[in-house]
């Protein structure tokens, strides 16, 4: 900063003719665009208001460097920071390690002038489904933070709305099913089966249908029988247009794939757009020059917002794979909202067809088999869906395709006593109260709340949820001293930070071995240690050295051995020791785990043949990395090509839809879902004789994968409900039901909100220094925020509009900003409204504080702050322009 601050010095004193321009060149050429843009227009509106992101920034640097693997998000950010400081990201990584690198790339990210590194920050963390992107609200800023109220069952964590996928069934599709990665696929058509047709024969007579069959009989195919036939039945001279969509990217890419070799051999065109390839591709010529496109849902809700596709009716079929997500606000539903507003509008265009494709529609909440129908009788509404296709005729050709695999419940032991969890749970105590003695400190209300909530029991992913409560807490917090609010909140970061990891080290011994948790932790501090480690690190890091010793000898103790890993040890040698030929796939709920079993089996005498491999997710979070798609694809290829690989553990990537090999093993560790997963997972033993084992500590555990069983049940009662009754009936009921759900999607949020008719004051967001009352602001045209009286406008200053023009009634004529010296914080405009000038200011510039409590908001936008809102009156401001006059005059007497 001073080599700059000199550096300027000596150009402002040039002489020479050019300097300027030579400077923005210079300035552009080295990649610092944000900043060349605003020199050159005058405008430092875009840089300023990074500021607020750049503060959010700070205060989350401690939870940043973590939880992030700088390495992998580098590719995604790199166009935000210059060259350099890429190389220098990447060098600090090697030299010091990522927590290092993680620092070093927060240090670059405060610097960026780029106006969209919060928002390409956002979209990274994001695509490596990093947990720091729950923080990262670039939307917002630190605004709108809610708590959540904490689950009082454990349990219920696996219950959040989560989106199933089921794996392409491709090998249905050729007589090659598993080509090696040596030899090209080559194409070769199969004749199908009959009860493929049984499945298609619904929608091959022009009926909206869900078709539910189990994983692993070929969906995919049926899908391409029905996209067939709907082509070919168009008379000459017209044409249909069919659109695919799938959930994931693995799938889109698979179904891509499949679809291109079965349509273009027929002289179809298929295309596809992925969020992956949106920015290259235009989305308009796609849809316009293809015959079937693959999509990923959210592109079309994207192109039908902003009129790319101007209506559903350019496409003659629409194809959903993993229908059962058409609920809430999942891209699925967004699509159908539009299909049904313009159905029940009484559109005269055209709608296409809808096909819907699952292993399961799933029950929801339902109890009995009437709400599991209803419940059915809502999806099939969302979908406009009159016919649910399964089996029922070619039952036994289904039976001989499709294995139903022995389902068993092993109840297994915890260990009685347990010295580390006790050893950490001190330490965990400790640092709880580090933290805690900065909110007495300050005498924090609000926060010191937070320590009072119950059940958060060490050890649980609902204690994690409250780590992640108390973070979001904390990004709200206010100081007067902005120097001191930062420390604290870094501290308080810091604090929750080694909390998690804690936290994830005693989940990992609860089901794994000691050691593997005790080696977790080490790796964690080691990090630590070789980052920029203050005084709080150093501090934590001693408390936990102090204790390394006690936690060495408890993990080489044999008496803390897992009382779980002997009995899934039994299990496997007893199933290897009936079939040595036994394919397994072990299923367990974290990353963490699955390296902890491996390192077990691989160190175990009786185990180690079973050479284990490992799948795991795309995604990144805290200290594991996760598996790019060329990498699972190889483990997958591995597992079913090379006989010694006999185990795959994996956690919940057989639901992101890859393609599993057959296996006669599944054991599901501590795992449990709902009644989808259930199916999903219990799908993958296909060989017949297969087995699946759940094991489990926790009664709790086996009583919901018993009323998983159940509500299967309840499912497929419902399902056959539904086919008895009458197809009209049915049709008026989905009918109905859809009335229902537009009247009450369309009065959603029309209700307008009480105005607070309390005053309140807008303060400058970056200095802080008063504005105005909100008494004084008037709205011009619904949408427009001025301010009268005299007193405003000493406190702005204009300066002429870089780029005047006229829009509707109003001609811009100059930017007002903040009059505090070394402020000029960027308020809004000047303009001309008809006979008047006037401010016109923007809400995202100001701090909204409460004239009673000094409670402080940050809004967005206009419409999220509910004040009384007084509209522009003209006679009002010609009688304050008048008095203005008046006041004038009396001066010069």
């Amino acid at each position: 900063m001073e080599a700059a601050s000199l550096f300027l010095q000596f150009l402002l004193e040039l002489q020479e003719e050019g300097w300027f321009r030579a400077f923005l060149d210079a300035l552009n050429q080295a990649g610092y665009s944000g900043l060349y843009e605003a020199i050159e227009s005058w405008d430092f509106q875009k840089i300023e208001k990074l500021e607020e992101y750049r503060s959010l920034l700070r205060r989350l640097q401690p939870e940043f460097k973590t939880t992030i693997n700088p390495k992998d998000i580098l590719p995604e950010i790199s166009e935000c920071l210059i060259s350099q400081e890429c190389e220098e990201i990447m060098q600090v990584c090697s030299n010091k390690g990522l927590m290092a690198g993680a620092e070093k790339m927060v240090e670059c990210l405060l610097r960026s002038d780029k106006e969209n590194w919060p928002k390409t920050l956002k979209l990274a963390l994001e695509k490596e489904e990093s947990k720091f992107s729950e923080l990262w609200m670039v939307e917002n800023g630190a605004k709108g933070v809610e708590m959540k109220d904490l689950e009082d069952d454990e349990m219920k964590t696996f219950d959040v709305q989560i989106f199933y996928k089921e794996e392409p069934e491709n090998q249905n599709l050729s007589q090659n099913s598993h080509p090696s990665s040596e030899a090209p696929h080559i194409y070769s058509p199969v004749k199908p089966r009959n009860y493929q047709l049984e499945l298609a024969l619904p929608a091959q007579k022009g009926k909206n249908t869900i078709i539910c069959a189990p994983t692993g009989c070929g969906k995919t195919f049926v899908s391409l029988l029905i996209c067939e036939h709907h082509l070919k039945k168009f008379p000459q001279g017209q044409k249909g247009k069919v659109v695919f969509f799938a959930v994931q990217l693995p799938v889109y890419e698979q179904q891509k794939s499949v679809f291109s070799q079965h349509f273009e051999r027929l002289g179809y065109k298929v295309a596809g757009v992925s969020g992956a390839t949106s920015d290259n591709v235009s989305v308009e010529q796609i849809v316009e020059n293809n015959d079937i496109i693959i999509l990923t849902p959210q592109i079309l809700v994207n192109s039908l917002k902003n009129g790319t596709v101007p209506s559903l009716s350019v496409f003659t079929l629409m194809i959903f794979d993993e229908c059962h997500n058409t609920s809430k606000h999942h891209p699925y539903n967004m699509i159908m909202f539009n299909y049904l507003d313009q159905k029940l509008g009484g559109s005269s265009d055209s709608l296409p067809q809808v096909v819907g494709l699952t292993a399961s529609v799933g029950v929801g909440d339902a109890r009995n088999t009437a709400e599991a129908t209803e419940y059915l009788c809502r999806l099939c509404a969302c979908l406009d869906t009159s016919v649910v296709a399964t089996v029922k005729d070619n039952l036994e050709e289904l039976e001989e395709m499709v294995y139903k695999p022995q389902k068993f419940f092993r109840k297994v032991k915890s260990r009685t006593a347990n010295r580390f969890k006790s050893v950490i749970s001190q330490l965990m105590l400790e640092t709880e109260g580090l933290a805690k003695s900065i909110f007495e400190e300050l005498g924090t209300i609000s926060l010191e709340n937070l320590f009072h909530i119950q059940n958060r029991e060490f050890g649980t992913q609902k204690y994690e949820q409250w780590i992640i409560a108390v973070q979001k807490v904390c990004m709200l917090f206010q100081m007067p001293d902005k120097d001191e609010e930062s420390r604290i909140c870094q501290a308080l970061f810091l604090y929750t930070s080694h909390l998690r990891r804690y936290n994830d080290a005693l989940i990992i011994s609860e089901h794994a071995r000691v050691k593997d948790a005790l080696d977790y932790l080490k790796d964690f501090f080691t990090n630590v240690r070789a980052a920029g480690f203050d005084e709080i690190e150093q501090d934590l890091t001693r408390r936990f050295e102090e204790k390394l010793q006690e936690l060495e000898s408890i993990s080489m103790d044999p008496s803390n051995e897992n009382p779980k890993l002997e009995d899934l040890c039994f299990i496997l040698k007893e199933e290897y020791h009936i079939n040595p030929e036994t394919r397994t796939i072990l299923f367990v709920k974290t990353r963490a785990l699955v390296d902890a079993l491996k390192r077990w089996i691989e160190e175990s005498p009786t185990l180690s043949f079973l050479k284990p491999g490992i799948l795991t997710g795309r995604g990144k979070t805290s200290q594991n990395t996760g598996m790019t798609l060329l990498a699972q694809k190889c483990v997958l290829d591995t597992f079913r090509t090379n006989g010694d690989n006999k185990i795959l553990i994996a956690t919940s990537v057989a639901d992101e839809g890859i393609d599993i090999a057959q296996c006669n093993l599944v054991i599901l560790y501590e795992y449990v879902g709902n009644v989808i997963r259930m199916i999903q997972t219990r799908g993958r033993g296909r060989a017949r004789g297969s087995k699946c084992f759940l094991l489990t500590s926790n009664d709790d555990v086996i009583e919901k994968e018993k009323i998983n069983i159940y509500k299967e049940k309840m499912m497929n009662d419902s399902i056959v409900n539904v086919q008895t009754w009458d197809e009209a009936a049915f049709k008026e009921k989905i009918h109905q039901i859809q009335i229902h759900e537009k009247f009450i999607r369309d009065n959603q949020g029309k209700a307008m909100p009480v105005p607070d008719k309390k005053n309140k004051k807008l303060l400058c967001r970056k200095c802080k220094a008063f504005a105005c009352y909100t008494a004084d602001i008037r709205v011009v045209e619904a949408c427009h925020f001025t301010v009268i009286g005299d007193a405003f406008r000493e406190r702005f200053v204009s300066k002429l509009h870089p780029r005047p023009k006229n829009y509707g009634s109003f001609e811009k004529k100059a930017k007002i900003f903040c009059a505090r010296p070394n402020c000029s914080h960027d308020w809004g405009i000047h303009v001309r409204y008809r006979a008047f000038e006037i401010p016109v200011i923007k809400i995202e510039s100001f701090v909204v504080e409460d004239v009673e409590t000094g409670v402080q908001t940050l809004y967005a936008r206009w419409r999220d702050f509910h004040f009384e809102k007084i509209p522009f009156d003209a006679a009002e401001m010609s009688r304050c322009a008048q008095d203005l006059s008046l006041q004038g005059m009396g001066d010069l007497e």
